[in-house]
């Protein structure tokens, strides 16, 4: 599918179909102080692409199904760079109740556990440190260290990659999210990191496009 850049009268002719349909080419014409025939170009453009539908002396139609399309289309085109949240960050040495408080305040489900470096060195998810805190008396002696998911077994995303690709590693790995990283030249497994994705950020991109923001 192919997505074709309209005009302004176009995007116009658009909108009136949309709030007004079904319409005829003549009262679209009077709409915008046009004659039918210098309509006649922008109309054919936009039923042939299928942004309207058209029927015999009944009028133009808006096309929510092809719109539909579109935003999807549209979605699954951005980037992870665009719509990236800022990682919450904890240093490996942390201790799992620290973590614990940390998560509360900032209203998360993942926390980002780094080296010495500021590399990315393990994920730490609500349900680890859930695991970790029943029948545990010592969660301020106990780092995060001990129980988070370490390199190279943490799933990640590139800012590069699409919003699609972030949605499918999500469902398929089943995470709450994804840390966005860049890969640091000359060692391998080893990220800096930049961001982080998550099913809330996925959504809130999914509505910002259909809402036209």
């Amino acid at each position: 599918m192919v997505i074709i850049k309209l005009s302004n009268r176009q995007d116009e002719i658009l909108q009136i179909v949309k709030r007004n349909g079904p319409i005829t080419g003549n009262e679209i014409a009077k709409k915008l102080s046009v004659s039918r025939a210098a309509l006649r170009p922008d109309l054919a453009i936009l039923t042939r692409t299928g942004n309207i539908d058209a029927r015999p002396r009944v009028g133009y139609f808006y096309n929510e199904e092809y719109q539909t399309m579109c935003q999807a289309e549209q979605f699954v085109q951005q980037t992870v760079n665009e719509f990236k949240a800022h990682p919450i960050v904890i240093e490996i040495s942390t201790s799992v109740y620290d973590a614990i408080v940390q998560l509360f305040l900032e209203d998360v489900g993942t926390l980002y556990a780094v080296d010495a470096e500021g590399y990315l060195a393990g994920v730490v998810s609500r349900k680890d440190l859930l695991r970790a805190s029943l029948g545990n008396k010592n969660l301020q002696e106990l780092p995060v260290s001990v129980i988070m998911t370490r390199m190279p077994n943490i799933t990640t995303i590139k800012p590069d990659e699409t919003l699609l690709e972030a949605a499918k590693k999500i469902i398929n790995y089943r995470i709450d999210s994804l840390p966005v990283v860049k890969e640091v030249r000359g060692k391998k497994n080893t990220y800096s990191l930049l961001g982080r994705i998550t099913k809330t950020t996925i959504t809130r991109a999914y509505l910002e496009m259909i809402e036209g923001k």
